[in-house]
């Protein structure tokens, strides 16, 4: 019980951070922790703060599930127009894509999310329904370290395999045995969700951001 007790300390903690903390525990808590990073109550919104994110006025909420905190939004304060906003959102992408925190969809991203300057945002909202968003994966504790040992193993078995040298049971065994756990650390990954949108308003746009706890959100319990 000793040894257990550390151990599912350490598993609670690997939720999804907003500035190192976890998007985790009561929502009174939760705002006292970003109080302290400098942040102010909103003198507009109940139960939200408000000052610079990311070189942005934004207003914070936090959203709880059965009393647990499971997202923190952020809301630009300001409205922008549409060129504005394409600027924005694909800095936005480039700010996630260059980040080593997060796990991304590889090359594809940039393409795949990018708003090309051809786009008339007011047209693909108003007449097509189009939804401009963007997922990212903050990485698990553990993703990292096995992703380094599964990438060197790689090496080591492409060189055995060009001398036509055949692995060991051992080697074959690791191999699939960290397969497996870098699997596992990727769906780890995925229960922290950093995703980002523009929101219309009157024919002017902001981004709205949700930093997400997936391992507190409704899994329809109860229904």
């Amino acid at each position: 019980l000793i040894l257990f007790i550390p151990l599912l300390s350490y598993a609670q903690k690997d939720v999804t951070q907003f500035f190192d903390i976890p998007v985790d525990g009561f929502k009174p808590q939760m705002i006292n922790k970003i109080k302290s990073k400098g942040y102010t109550i909103s003198k507009e919104y109940e139960d939200a703060l408000e000052g610079e994110f990311n070189g942005e006025e934004v207003i914070i909420s936090i959203q709880t599930i059965n009393n647990k905190v499971w997202r923190v939004s952020l809301s630009d304060k300001y409205t922008r127009d549409e060129i504005n906003i394409k600027i924005r959102f694909n800095k936005l992408i480039q700010q996630f894509q260059n980040n080593e925190r997060y796990i991304t969809e590889a090359d594809s991203i940039i393409s795949k999310y990018t708003i090309p300057e051809s786009d008339v945002i007011r047209y693909q909202f108003s007449l097509e329904n189009k939804r401009y968003d963007a997922a990212f994966f903050q990485k698990s504790l553990k993703y990292d370290s096995i992703k380094n040992e599964t990438d060197l193993l790689k090496i080591k078995l492409d060189s055995l395999d060009n001398t036509k040298e055949l692995i060991s049971e051992e080697e074959g065994e690791k191999n699939l045995k960290l397969l497996s756990q870098l699997v596992k650390e990727r769906i780890n990954s995925e229960n922290k969700r950093v995703w980002f949108m523009i929101d219309e308003e009157y024919g002017k746009y902001r981004i709205l951001m949700f930093y997400e706890n997936g391992y507190n959100e409704a899994k329809g319990k109860g229904l």
